[in-house]
């Protein structure tokens, strides 16, 4: 059985080869049930989200990701999110890989913001807000790079410094990027708003979205937590990455409860928009948001990725 550390994982998953891999999952035969989350109370009041996702490609690969997501770990100085991943052969059951499941997640987070902004976002769109200043969120200029002309890259987070610091490190990578302050006017500016956090409040509002802009809403994975609010999804096209989406994410479960969006009223997942089958963007005015809650799915195809990388 192979082992991929974070290192071996980072170098196989390139987003160019990475974006097309998901494209071609998501467009192709995978099973994928839903995923166990466990709640686990530690002492002093502190709680850990588990999530257990498996998924197979019938005849070929069965993988299987734990992910564990500790909020409080910010002030521990760790990351928020570790996991692991454990690939099978789907026919004979025989391990064959051990992939750093916090790499592959945050990679094929990213990824999967870029495959949909492939569809969604306008043709011409270069200006990319990043709100958070986490794993993923450092990953995503290079993710969206594969998809639009990005020339402009803009950074806020709750903790200015923070912001900073991920602005410099995209300057080093080659991007002109810079961090801001005013959340409200850089909202307007932006084409694209990429939200990577776990907030539990909105921060980005729909007063605040150009027409014909792209929200990409990466947090918000369990009921109380969210990234926008009601107005961000009034008169917008609305897509997700699964159906899952519409019972796990405080982002929809709000407005859909308020009916300020309905489940018919959702576009397509990223299924349907890879296969050709929902229109994505109908004219350059058009408002698209992107809520996204993960899915294993993902995972496999990025476990894949790595493993017959390394064949």
């Amino acid at each position: 059985m192979f082992h991929h550390d974070a290192s071996a994982t980072r170098a196989a998953l390139p987003f160019d080869l990475l974006v097309p891999a998901l494209r071609e999952r998501f467009a192709g035969s995978c099973e994928t049930p839903q995923r166990h989350v466990h709640t686990i109370a530690t002492p002093g009041g502190s709680r850990m989200t588990s999530l257990i996702m498996p998924s197979w490609m019938p005849g070929r690969y069965y993988g299987v990701k734990v992910i564990n997501i500790a909020p409080g770990n910010a002030a521990k100085g760790l990351p928020g999110v570790h996991g692991s991943y454990l690939l099978f052969d789907a026919s004979t059951g025989v391990p064959l890989a051990v992939v750093d499941g916090t790499e592959l997640t945050t990679r094929r987070t990213a990824a999967a913001s870029a495959l949909a902004a492939s569809f969604l976002a306008r043709e011409d769109a270069s200006h990319l807000l990043v709100v958070g200043a986490g794993a993923v969120a450092a990953l995503l200029p290079a993710a969206y790079r594969t998809v639009r002309d990005i020339q402009r890259v803009s950074v806020w987070a709750r903790r200015a410094e923070q912001a900073a610091a991920l602005a410099t490190q995209w300057r080093a990578e080659g991007f002109n990027a810079e961090a801001v302050t005013d959340l409200p006017a850089t909202c307007a500016e932006a084409d694209i708003i990429s939200c990577a956090t776990l907030a539990t409040e909105p921060l980005v509002h729909g007063a605040w979205l150009a027409p014909g802009s792209h929200l990409d809403l990466i947090g918000s994975f369990t009921p109380g937590m969210r990234e926008a609010d009601d107005a961000c999804f009034a008169d917008a096209r609305v897509f997700v990455d699964t159906e899952e989406a519409l019972e796990k994410s405080g982002d929809l479960l709000g407005p859909l409860s308020r009916g300020v969006v309905r489940p018919e009223e959702v576009r397509g997942t990223l299924t349907t928009l890879c296969k050709g089958v929902a229109t994505a963007r109908r004219t350059p005015s058009d408002r698209t948001v992107f809520k996204s809650v993960g899915t294993a799915l993902e995972d496999l195809a990025g476990a894949v990725l790595v493993y017959e990388g390394s064949q």
